[in-house]
């Protein structure tokens, strides 16, 4: 995974709750075997109409916000199926923040692992930033190491995360990689199995 500490960009202001993982990336792109190449399949039902043609009104549709990193939705964001290839698709596309005030915990852990970082922030703090971001575009800095985000116009926003899943994301940790952190400790190990 690729490490994150700060992300600055124009956010995606996605004003809707209860986002599930059917419309992030709905079931008929599930068929490829690799993790990557989802992103072109992100809210597809949402990006395209019925003949395939962009619906111009649709926010990722918009020229503004074509580059951006950081996705700010509402309540509940990721409910519905485990499946994985929801993050995949939305890292995929090029978000490494969502930030919302819930998210749907399997979504949510699948975040960390895939190398996202999902923010909670509340429920007005969400409603202010989707605003600002509806308005105009509107560019914010996520600091990880500070646990802050920041908006172009100063507000200070803080959030919390489990340090484990703060040292992952900083350093571009999956649980791959943390397994390599023990293989002095593995082969030591295996050594002194070998040996009886």
């Amino acid at each position: 995974m690729e490490p994150i500490n700060i992300v600055n960009s124009v956010i995606t202001p996605l004003d809707r709750k209860n986002v599930d993982t059917d419309q992030i990336i709905s079931k008929e792109f599930l068929k490829r075997i690799e993790r990557t190449g989802f992103g072109q399949y992100l809210f597809y039902h949402w990006r395209y109409d019925a003949q395939g043609n962009e619906v111009t009104d649709f926010v990722l549709n918009k020229p503004e916000f074509k580059a951006s990193k950081i996705l700010v939705a509402q309540d509940n964001f990721g409910c519905g199926s485990s499946r994985e290839h929801a993050p995949w698709a939305i890292l995929d596309y090029g978000f490494n923040v969502v930030i919302a005030p819930s998210f749907a915990d399997i979504f949510h852990n699948n975040c960390f692992k895939n190398g996202i970082l999902p923010i909670k922030l509340t429920e007005a703090e969400c409603d202010n930033i989707l605003a600002k971001g509806l308005a105009k575009p509107y560019t914010m800095e996520v600091n990880l190491a500070e646990q802050t985000v920041t908006g172009e116009d100063g507000t200070v926003y803080q959030f919390s995360i489990d340090p484990y899943y703060k040292e992952t994301l900083l350093n571009g940790w999956d649980e791959i990689a943390l397994t390599f952190k023990y293989e002095d400790h593995i082969a030591a190990y295996e050594a002194k199995r070998i040996a009886y």
